[in-house]
């Protein structure tokens, strides 16, 4: 897997936003799960841009999205994707699920109830061995602490020696695992989003050691 770091296509991103849409049920989710959820906003096209922009994703063959909700980075990445490509979304919502299930027919995507603490087995279930890219929108900062840990150890091994690893989080709380898992580590931030955010570009995933754990 390589990235390019230059300028994506702010068309697709658009696209991608406007068809997503669906506040309402954005906002439904949130007010039912506000810790899992994170926002009661859908992501802005200019988060989506930014965001999605560094990565050559026709270089990409497996994607893991953690917290997809009501599918607008899923939609950018279908467009941006290759055909032989693969999305893997996962999400604790029925409802978000649902929705992309409805909304989207790509026989690239996969959508997935069930907790990205999980994803290793989730992979398994759909014969996934290890994915390119991991794309969170989960929010790190209202995570026990030991939970994110332990989040961010499983995505860790649950990618390509390559792999890379994208968050974009109101707070920085995912900044000292991302710098210990990962061995570069980049940073931004988009004001044009409802909340603001922090983005986060992880590549290189640093060598197991017996202190990490089983």
């Amino acid at each position: 897997m390589a990235t390019s770091f230059g300028q994506g296509n702010t068309q697709r991103a658009s696209i991608a936003a406007r068809k997503s849409g669906f506040p309402g049920l954005a906002l439904r989710e949130f007010m039912r799960s506000p810790l899992a959820v994170g926002s009661a906003f859908p992501a802005s096209r200019f988060l989506v841009d930014s965001m999605l922009a560094p990565v050559d994703w026709n270089r990409i063959g497996c994607v893991v999205e953690y917290g997809p909700g009501t599918g607008i980075f899923t939609r950018a990445l279908l467009e941006r994707l290759p055909g032989n490509a693969r999305i893997l979304a996962i999400d604790t919502s029925a409802a978000f699920i649902d929705h992309l299930r409805e909304e989207m027919d790509d026989r690239r995507l996969i959508a997935v109830r069930g907790s990205a603490d999980h994803v290793q087995r989730i992979m398994a279930d759909h014969g996934v061995e290890q994915a390119d890219c991991i794309i969170s929108g989960l929010p790190f900062s209202t995570l026990p602490p030991d939970r994110a840990a332990r989040l961010m150890d499983v995505s860790h091994r649950s990618l390509s020696p390559d792999g890379l690893f994208l968050a974009y989080q109101m707070r920085r709380a995912i900044a000292p695992l991302l710098h210990r898992h990962f061995a570069t580590v980049e940073t931004g931030f988009e004001w044009r989003n409802v909340p603001p955010c922090h983005l986060y570009w992880a590549r290189s995933p640093r060598p197991f050691s017996r202190s990490d754990g089983p």
